[in-house]
């Protein structure tokens, strides 16, 4: 079996029994929430000599660092090809393919996995946030979508207009989260492409844990039955969705974090909260382990 991996770039993480764990908080600032891709991929060179040829699981963190998932799936280059490619799988409140100038940031980073020649698909799963509605189209990066190389998989976000330019089958809504897992996993029953899985926690109704960005409506259980489903094809996962408190000392990153209205946290939910995220990261875990 092989062990967890532990990107601790903000001590969110709690400990796990055989997890390695790896010292990276002297990039978080620089890193978190975006960055350039020059600094993006000199992080890269330092990943690639820490990580061990072999891992499960990467825990990194805050959603903040979910850019970093790009890293991990790039690694798979080594071993998968366009003609024998893999397909990418997100669970996410937000589709993370949004236009973003001035490098790469946790909300830009599919369009990135989506151009890898190796990945024939990327499905983002739960998405309840209005980045996808109308109002906020024209930030969405549109290659990826009309390339079908994406779909978006959501709930509650009125997407009719996307069929008025053709793109019906890229924007799949649903009633409920049910509807949406069954839908999903009956389409995948008979491919056996391999799968790398990531999950950002934030597409977890507040009911079942408490992250920093506004949260989906999906259970627990959505994504454990979603799991047992695709395990015989997992070849990766990660998993963001911490809770942590950071104020950037650059102050162009704590205006754009300013803009995504992350809920201030108090000492008292924030140790709360924290214990709650372990406890489903143990959950998690054994279900992508055992």
């Amino acid at each position: 079996m092989t062990c967890p991996i532990i990107l601790n770039f903000d001590r969110s993480v709690g400990e796990i029994n055989n997890a390695r764990t790896i010292d990276v908080t002297e990039w978080q600032d620089a890193i978190r929430f975006g960055c350039t891709e020059k600094k993006f991929f000199h992080f890269e060179k330092v990943l690639q000599q820490s990580l061990p040829d072999k891992y499960g699981t990467v825990l990194m963190g805050s959603g903040d660092f979910h850019h970093v998932s790009l890293l991990l799936i790039e690694r798979l280059a080594k071993q998968y090809s366009a003609s024998n490619p893999i397909q990418v799988v997100v669970f996410d409140n937000h589709p993370d393919n949004m236009r973003y100038l001035f490098g790469i940031h946790c909300g830009s980073w599919i369009s990135y996995v989506a151009n890898l020649p190796f990945v024939s698909h990327v499905h983002v799963l739960g998405i309840t946030s209005q980045d996808i509605g109308l109002f906020h189209f024209w930030e969405n990066r549109w290659s990826p979508l009309f390339h079908k190389k994406l779909t978006y998989w959501s709930l509650d976000v009125n997407v009719a207009w996307a069929k008025k330019i053709g793109l019906s089958r890229a924007f799949r809504d649903f009633a409920t989260p049910a509807d949406l897992i069954a839908s999903f996993l009956s389409e995948q029953y008979h491919s056996t492409q391999p799968i790398y899985l990531s999950i950002d926690k934030d597409v977890l109704s507040e009911e079942v844990v408490h992250t920093n960005w506004d949260q989906g409506k999906l259970q627990t259980y959505h994504i454990l039955d979603t799991i047992t489903s695709i395990k015989p094809r997992l070849i990766g996962s990660d998993i963001t969705g911490e809770l942590s408190i950071w104020r950037s000392s650059n102050w162009f990153k704590r205006f754009l974090s300013s803009l995504d209205k992350q809920p201030m946290i108090s000492s008292d939910d924030l140790s709360n909260w924290q214990q709650e995220q372990h406890q489903l990261n143990l959950t998690l875990l054994k279900a992508l382990s055992g």
